[in-house]
């Protein structure tokens, strides 16, 4: 597959090139989010022939609402999963090695409070096994007046003292993306808005799958070896249709993005919530300060987004208010918010936060599902997904290699390195790694500058709405860049220039705007903004 099949204007002709490849799968997988982009990247680089399909679009689902942070799971050394911890941090580390301005290093402060728990020598006990995975001392102690003088507007009373550390956080959206290109560079066929309706089955074993263009209701054969369900929290959905039970509980986590200056802090404070005492995190992302997160049952699942409720609304607004008392927040400082659904593996417990994270892994005669994990893991999860698969692969082999996961950037940046910062240029190369040659080649005047009050160049929407498969508004303003979160009314703000993209770039009409701006503006409305029961003219009043 070439890159030029993303191009604006490709899709039919991809769609017909698919349509006549009824037998040229050796793996078909359903789920275009991390885990499946995982999965796609490892398998092709053995030599397979990939099949990649996602409903909606890519990272659409978990893996654009995630909380950003590749992480170890430093809670998880206390819950006794010694495992998962150290798969994480390891990875965590790899990741950072490999995609500098991607995944970026954040460091995190966790106050100490007087019968808190965990208090700091429990505290500083469970880092001391977590900087020995990671084979670096990360931890610091401090005292009360090193952290005072750290984090001046920090709540005082009964305070004990401070202890930082170290993770990582990430564009999620982004991360896919560059896991996907990898996997379509070596030769794998991806497509989004194209859905899995039917399997089929040879003597009851799946055999392929009955594809639907969610576009304009096209239906065509997909024949493969193997089907990988990679869909996340909606995998029982594939597999009820092999007449199996459900065992994935979906649990809602919510987000709320408010400027910077109105809550200015320059790294991630670990926050334990004054009500339910489960830890929330107060961090910076893109030039943004954000809250989150929740966890939450999530009673049902379709086609449609996930929203912030006013409960969770109010219970992630209580976190600053204890950690920074003076800074007085209301719903009228809120950019946006977003909510997203993690797959959980159930095991009947009461509290979704004490489910484990460890994914799962089920075999229904050729239909290979996962679901669980972490973003962090990925590259293990894809790996012991395909040895599940293997057998009906007859031949690769797919250990742990070490093997890079990203083509490093390409190095002809003389034109960033001369118009952009060093941290933009850093971005840029992590974000876009060997394409970034090619997107600076489509650069025009002005296209350097950034978004205002974003860290997004304008040339980052027109790359994506000229070579990065977008079909929708939303696609590119909230998955593709990330100016739907980051700005006012959802970007639209800048509605002139985001038009002028679109319509240069991705070949939209003006009808076409038209209808993608509605459709928008709803989306973002309904599930980005604030909750259901809070008006913002309300809180203007």
């Amino acid at each position: 597959m070439s890159s030029e099949d993303w191009q604006a204007g490709k899709r039919q002709e991809l769609l017909n090139r698919l349509e006549h490849c009824v037998d040229c799968w050796d793996v078909i997988v359903v789920g275009g989010g991390i885990t499946g982009a995982g999965i796609a990247r490892e398998a092709v680089r053995k030599g397979l022939k990939i099949l990649l399909v996602e409903r909606q679009d890519f990272a659409w689902g978990t893996s654009s609402r995630s909380s950003k942070m590749v992480h170890g799971g430093l809670r998880y050394i206390a819950a006794g999963d010694i495992k998962t911890t150290l798969h994480s941090v390891r990875e965590r580390e790899k990741l950072l090695a490999e995609a500098p301005g991607l995944v970026d290093p954040l460091g995190f402060m966790m106050s100490h409070y007087k019968k808190q728990f965990p208090g700091p020598k429990v505290f500083n006990g469970l880092l001391s096994v977590y900087d020995s995975f990671a084979g670096k001392k990360y931890r610091k102690r401090h005292s009360i007046s090193e952290t005072e003088y750290l984090t001046p507007l920090i709540n005082k009373q009964n305070l004990t003292g401070s202890t930082q550390f170290a993770d990582a956080i990430t564009d999620d959206s982004r991360l896919v993306m560059r896991v996907l290109r990898e996997a379509q560079n070596e030769g794998a066929d991806i497509v989004n808005y194209v859905s899995a309706k039917t399997l089929l089955r040879n003597d009851e074993a799946v055999s392929g799958c009955i594809l639907e263009d969610r576009e304009t209701g096209r239906q065509f054969t997909a024949n493969a070896k193997v089907v990988i369900n990679a869909t996340g929290a909606w995998v029982d959905e594939l597999r009820d249709k092999s007449d199996q039970g459900n065992t994935v509980r979906p649990a809602r986590g919510s987000h709320i993005v408010l400027p910077a200056w109105r809550l200015p802090v320059a790294q991630s404070y670990t926050v334990v919530h004054p009500e339910n005492k489960r830890p929330v995190f107060i961090f910076p992302w893109e030039g943004r300060t954000v809250i989150g997160t929740t966890d939450l049952d999530q009673k049902t699942l379709g086609d449609q987004e996930i929203s912030i409720s006013e409960a969770e609304f109010n219970y992630l607004l209580k976190v600053p208010e204890f950690l920074f008392p003076s800074i007085k927040l209301s719903e009228k400082d809120v950019i946006s918010t977003w909510a997203g659904v993690r797959p959980l593996i159930s095991s009947g417990k009461l509290d979704p936060s004490r489910e484990k994270r460890t994914h799962s892994i089920w075999d229904d005669k050729g239909l290979v599902s996962v679901s669980g994990g972490k973003l962090t893991t990925f590259r293990l999860i894809a790996l012991d997904v395909l040895n599940k698969a293997g057998k009906y692969l007859n031949g690769p082999q797919f250990e742990d290699s070490g093997e890079r996961i990203f083509t490093e950037a390409s190095s002809s940046t003389s034109l960033l390195n001369n118009s952009l910062p060093d941290y933009l240029v850093r971005r840029l190369q992590g974000h876009y790694g060997p394409d970034l040659k090619s997107m600076l080649e489509l650069a025009e005047e002005s296209d350097l500058e950034c978004v205002p009050g974003t860290r997004t160049l304008w040339l980052e929407l027109r790359w994506a709405a000229a070579q990065e498969a977008v079909l929708h508004l939303d696609d590119l303003l909230l998955r593709r860049t990330r100016i739907g979160l980051l700005v006012k009314d959802g970007g639209l703000i800048f509605e002139n220039r985001i038009k002028e993209i679109c319509c240069r770039n991705a070949g939209w009409s003006q009808a076409k705007w038209l209808e993608e701006k509605g459709r928008y503006q709803t989306i973002w409305q309904t599930y980005y903004s604030l909750p259901a029961g809070k008006s913002r003219k309300q809180t203007e009043q």
